[in-house]
């Protein structure tokens, strides 16, 4: 056990060596503190140490951490405020910080600290930096061999702030995971957690830092492209030639409506060539953490094989990944998509700078009889596995193969709907993209499609309202049974519910469900069940196949990627769809008769992936993503 359970003080250190200013009061400033590192004291082995550069009353900026002594350790956020990891192994550890003050003279500081030999059965995770009004995700991990009676959370430091999540009772994962809003502050100002677990008789404890950080732009009644805080993000590639307008373009809580970049600020791709290398590409990636962009750039070059991504991507002017990021979505007034990490991560480190807290959609709907599970499927089994967040396994970039591919093909099909390939000849560099988007918002094509090939169900119009967009259920809603829903999808035009929420959500669908299958052999699945997946009263896969969905098929497929010449003749030979087995639960619906296939021999840690959670965390799908999970197996 480590830590006492009494709140530890912050050990405050002085600037050492660096280049001078480190230590000096700011001119500007009369009051100013010099800048000092905190930490919570020493460690056990497996235990969460964090260590935070806290400068409350004078800027500073170009931080850069280095390890100078010790096990070589993992740390995801080596230009930010904060680090954090889990302590590997005993031992003397020293991290070095340096950054440039308000005087603009480079100062660094030196922080040393013990790993004792004591394994810790706890560790909470992940101490960082964020922006004051952001979303915080703190979680626990305790070794898995241990049987506990509770878990519970206390903030010791810092103004009080309201937890959400469960943290006293229910299951491990329940009491694991607490989530909170950053509040205002007025200058940087560290906030303290301690986690403390009952076990064996004994009590554990651990600590964990969220330095909030000051902003002076003010979110509240703007008319912006986001309403909400964003994070610190920055250019992937500094050598980038657009590095300096990149973030303020497409990720800054500065931008504003009237101050949207222009087209020649930060030109589509394809405005620079209609050919793009993945070099072209990665010039408009912005990233909170290096390794989303390390790890976005090696799944260009092992999974874009057709080059229809870079094809896809000559639509935007830049791709945001961002651990603040969840749900994904594309934003036409910057003309950027912003992607969810959690399709990319390999490592439980990477996964530990994302943040968990749950899709805001996911109580909407809740009083309805009835869910729409879908899922991606290849020979029989989902495409989708993540690992219980609990195992802290690793994956290979193979497994992040299918969920990424459909995300890019559902987020770049928004992409090339507001900016299609017959209009970037037409676009002028003067205009910017506000302007242009709202001048262009009744003729995208997906307007197009609908008004050739419109959707009908009423019935299905409403209930994705309030499924997907948060309208009250009426009383009949909620008295429709699952055969009535059923009843009412399964004649229409649609590959999925998620299509009547929008007639763009619909283009989108259509296109990322045929794509998977005629690049990949990856069929999706949909069904109709009661709310905890026991029954499902009707399903298919492949529905991409009806007759009746093929003519959109051909107008989406053509308007987006003319590249793909013969999609027409693909989808003229698209098989039907295949019925799922019904009075069964969702996940006995995965292996077909009529394409069941020889198993092959797996790995251990694919058996592991098995037996994770079968949902996609993605986009939209909420129907298997709601704050009462669903273990699929």
């Amino acid at each position: 056990m480590r830590k006492s359970l009494v709140a530890l003080p912050l050990l405050a250190l002085t600037a050492c060596g660096g280049g001078g200013g480190g230590t000096d009061e700011s001119p500007t400033n009369p009051n100013a503190t010099p800048p000092t590192i905190v930490s919570s004291g020493s460690f056990s082995q497996g235990e969460s140490v964090e260590i935070a550069l806290l400068s409350p009353t004078q800027a500073i900026s170009n931080i850069q951490w280095r390890q100078t002594s010790g096990e070589s350790v993992t740390f995801h956020a080596a230009n930010s405020k904060v680090i954090s990891f889990a302590a590997p192994t005993t031992g003397d550890y020293t991290f070095e910080a340096s950054y440039t003050d308000s005087n603009g003279q480079n100062a660094s500081l030196s922080h040393s600290f013990s790993v004792s030999g004591e394994s810790s059965l706890l560790s909470a995770l992940l101490s960082h930096a964020v922006v004051e009004e952001n979303d915080v995700s703190l979680r626990a991990y305790v070794d898995e061999n241990t049987s506990f009676d509770s878990i519970k959370w206390t903030q010791t430091a810092g103004p009080q702030v309201k937890l959400t999540g469960d943290a006293s009772s229910g299951s491990l994962d329940e009491q694991a995971a607490i989530f909170f809003d950053a509040p205002s502050v007025s200058q940087d100002t560290l906030f303290t957690f301690e986690v403390t677990l009952s076990a064996n008789n004994a009590s554990y404890v651990d600590t964990v830092y969220v330095l909030v950080e000051n902003s002076n732009v003010n979110v509240a009644s703007r008319l912006a492209p986001f309403s909400n805080r964003l994070a610190n993000v920055y250019a992937y590639k500094a050598s980038s030639p657009y590095a300096d307008n990149l973030v303020d373009c497409v990720y800054s809580n500065a931008l504003t409506l009237a101050t949207s970049c222009r087209v020649s600020d930060l030109p589509l791709i394809a405005h620079d060539n209609e050919n793009p290398s993945l070099d072209d590409i990665m010039d408009r990636v912005v990233v909170s953490h290096d390794w989303m962009g390390e790890r976005f750039e090696q799944w260009m070059e092992a999974f874009d094989e057709y080059n229809d991504f870079k094809n896809l991507l000559r639509a935007t002017t830049a791709i945001v990944i961002s651990y603040d990021i969840r749900p994904s979505f594309y934003h036409p007034y910057t003309g950027a998509i912003y992607l969810d990490p959690d399709d990319l991560w390999l490592t439980p480190e990477e996964r530990d700078t994302i943040n968990q807290a749950p899709d805001f959609r996911a109580a909407f709907g809740s009083t309805l009889q009835f869910e729409m599970p879908w899922r991606y499927t290849l020979n029989n089994e989902s495409v989708y596995y993540f690992p219980y967040i609990e195992q802290r396994a690793s994956r290979d970039l193979a497994s992040t193969k299918y969920a990424f591919a459909s995300l890019l093909y559902h987020e770049l099909a928004h992409a090339n709907d507001y900016f299609p390939p017959s209009k970037w000849a037409s676009i002028s560099g003067s205009e910017n993209y506000v302007d242009y988007v709202d001048n262009q918002l009744n003729h995208i094509k997906s307007i197009q499609l609908n008004d050739l090939y419109p959707l009908r169900g009423d019935e299905m119009f409403a209930l994705a309202q309030v499924r997907f967009r948060g309208a009250d259920a009426s009383a009949t809603q909620q008295s429709y049974t699952t055969d009535d829903v059923a009843n009412f999808f399964k004649v229409e035009k649609a590959p999925q519910f998620y299509s009547y929420s929008s007639t763009r959500e619909d283009y989108a669908i259509l296109f990322d469900g045929f794509m998977m299958q005629a690049r990949y052999g990856v069929m999706r699945d949909v069904g109709v069940s009661d709310q905890e997946y026991d029954n499902v009263v009707w399903g298919q896969r492949g529905r991409e196949g009806e007759e009746q969905i093929k003519p959109r098929l051909k107008f989406t497929v053509a308007e987006i990627l003319p590249e793909f010449s013969n999609a027409d003749a693909v989808i003229d030979n698209l098989p039907a769809p295949i019925a799922l087995p019904t009075g069964v639960h969702w996940r006995d619906t995965r292996v077909l008769s009529e394409t069941a296939r020889p198993a092959k021999q797996k790995s251990l840690a694919e058996q592991l992936l098995d037996f994770s959670n079968e949902s996609n965390v993605r986009l939209m799908p909420i129907e298997n993503r709601r704050f009462k999970e669903v273990k699929l197996n």
